[in-house]
């Protein structure tokens, strides 16, 4: 299925009026200008349309995510100097033609979408000065754990016909050649001194050694065999499991086995010892580079240290309070090490901890409407975070539902260690990562139906993070933090975003070491050492990802602050959620552009 033009454009028209025009009747001023919107704002559609197309082509594994399932057969080659080259032309090519189009000429909305349409472009441009090829794999994220995700038979690849199944045999080739560049592109960065810190490499092995198994059956990737559809023959059921069990046994893991031993005998040696990204060739430069990406800002990254350290400060004080508020007679260190510690706060199995949170998420869902006027149609569940990679995964994440509605949104939580998982920090986490954090926003952005796909399916991590971290402020305002634990939980996932600022700024540019960044966290909050090695070991392999949380909601919150002084009795906090959640994730500079002509228009 391609992602046409008509539907997008028809709404577009409607909404403009539907003005025509005759020879020999003369067009009044304003039907001039409605006429000439409908024709660049076509023009702009058909552009950003035929964009979203060849890139789904250029990146088939993220078309199957957004439910374009062309390409289900095809791994892409996004190692190859062909793929890296043909990267590079489409997002030259497609920003010479969109500066030919008149952005002035374009309705409100679509001239946002043009700024971002835009601003994609010329960060992607960027990106390219920068060696990223030269490290395919962390223990946070690769292809690798993509596709053990979609293999699982839970995921976005769909396996309801031959067709499927053959898709999914193909992909699974692509992805066993891919084994194979990603150690031709490690060789190379161990050449130019750009490879991973020894530790994250130590964190990779067992996850790769974790899929070499001795019978097909007993691997991940034989799941879809599990659960083969009743309206296939007997033969055809015989012939799928024989040629799965062959390409597991006799393919898969072997590649599996000898990407996990490269990573063992000639990778760990050429690892190197340090945290951050200053001991790469260009690393400072990079580093900023990334730090920008990710926040879409232009801020320095000292300047993001010094915001994280006040931020750290004002938040202790907080802490303090609900310490005394609570009559605990230690200091906080103690308050801090009792949270930590003390058998009432945490569940004995993981069972309950996911029935836990599902009576947190009923307890928010009542509230919601009262804040809202768009609310999600898909639903979220509660899972466990999966077996294999639960030892080096966050302690919690957000997966979509599926566009076509066929699967809800995945709330996971990680139950490796159930003192990571305090009671007290489950109301936070669930406004984050559920509703009406990340299941609000990126499903409201998925379910719009007038705007560009890429526009629907992209996204940007300091607007996506700062609104989930803007949630959980919201969560105060909407009576779910009456419990002064509850609160201090707040307060804790809080803080945990602002160390990010110091921490991540302090490995990559100041020279910290993983053991400094540790003990930094551990001094400054109340998370399991568990959770802060994970993190720790995340922000190493992400290096600017986690900036984009408090800088993104710090941007919300400020905005917002100017709507209510400029607006007054007129501000309305729907609607201002409204203007944030009914366009997609945008830059901040471009969400604040958006605002501003908001707040014009309420005066």
């Amino acid at each position: 299925m391609k992602l046409g033009l008509s539907a997008i454009s028809l709404a577009l028209l409607v909404s403009l009026g539907g003005c025509s025009s005759s020879s020999t009747q003369p067009v009044a001023p304003d039907a001039a200008k409605v006429v000439q919107q409908q024709s660049v704002a076509t023009q702009y559609l058909a552009l950003a349309d035929k964009f979203f197309n060849e890139y789904l082509k250029l990146e088939p594994i993220y078309a199957t995510f957004v439910g374009v399932n062309d390409y289900n057969a095809d791994f892409g080659g996004d190692l190859t100097d062909g793929y890296y080259q043909a990267q590079h032309e489409l997002n030259s090519r497609y920003l010479q033609l969109v500066k030919q189009i008149d952005r002035a000429a374009l309705p409100a909305d679509l001239q946002l979408s043009y700024d971002m349409f835009v601003y994609d472009r010329q960060i992607a441009l960027q990106n390219e000065q920068f060696p990223n090829k030269l490290l395919p794999m962390t223990q946070f994220y690769s292809s690798v754990i993509t596709m053990v995700q979609l293999g699982s038979a839970e995921s976005a690849q769909p396996f309801a016909t031959l067709q499927d199944y053959q898709n999914w045999h193909q992909r699974v080739k692509g992805f066993i050649r891919w084994t194979q560049l990603a150690q031709q592109r490690m060789d190379q960065g161990i050449t130019q001194h750009v490879v991973l810190p020894k530790v994250l490499v130590q964190r990779i092995i067992p996850q790769l050694r974790a899929q070499l198994v001795s019978q097909p059956q007993d691997s991940i990737f034989y799941n879809p065999i599990k659960s083969l559809p009743a309206s296939f023959s007997t033969d055809e059921k015989q012939q799928i499991t024989a040629e799965y069990s062959a390409m597991i046994q006799d393919e898969l893991v072997p590649a599996l086995k000898a990407l996990a031993d490269y990573f063992e005998t000639t990778y760990l040696p050429a690892a190197r010892d340090s945290a951050g990204y200053w001991d790469l060739p260009n690393g400072l430069a990079w580093y900023q580079q990334q730090a920008n990406y990710h926040t879409t800002t232009t801020m320095s990254v000292d300047e993001i240290h010094q915001i994280g350290l006040q931020e750290v400060a004002r938040i202790l004080k907080e802490m303090d309070k609900v310490r005394q508020q609570v009559g605990f007679k230690g200091d906080l260190k103690a308050f801090f090490a009792s949270l930590q510690t003390e058998p009432q706060y945490f569940y004995d199995t993981p069972a309950e901890l996911i029935k836990g949170y599902d009576a947190v998420k009923a307890r928010i869902n009542k509230v919601l409407p009262q804040y809202f006027n768009v609310m999600p149609k898909a639903d979220y569940v509660v899972k466990p975070v999966e077996a294999f990679r639960e030892q080096s995964a966050a302690g919690a994440s957000y997966d979509a539902p599926a566009i076509d509605g066929s699967r809800p949104g995945i709330f996971y939580i990680n139950t490796y260690n159930l003192h990571a998982q305090p009671k007290w920090g489950m109301t936070t986490l669930s406004l984050h990562e559920a509703s009406p954090g990340h299941h609000f926003q990126i499903s409201i952005k998925q379910e719009l139906e007038h705007i560009p796909q890429f526009q629907r399916f992209g996204g940007y991590t300091a607007f996506e993070e700062g609104w989930a971290l803007y949630a959980e402020y919201l969560g105060i305002e909407m009576g779910v933090f009456n419990d002064p634990y509850q609160y201090f939980g707040k307060l804790s996932d809080e803080m945990l975003r602002a160390m990010r600022l110091v921490v991540d700024t302090g490995m990559h540019a100041k020279h910290w070491t993983r053991e400094q960044a540790i003990q930094y966290m551990k001094d400054n909050s109340p998370l399991a050492e568990s959770d802060i090695i994970a993190e720790v070991e995340r922000y190493m392999a992400l290096p600017g990802q986690a900036l984009s949380y408090k800088v993104g909601q710090l941007k919300i919150l400020s905005l917002r602050h100017k709507a209510e002084q400029a607006l007054g009795d007129k501000f309305d906090l729907k609607a201002f959620h409204d203007q944030l959640l009914t366009t997609g994730s945008l830059p901040l500079a471009v969400m604040e552009d958006k605002i501003d002509r908001w707040i014009a228009a309420q005066q």
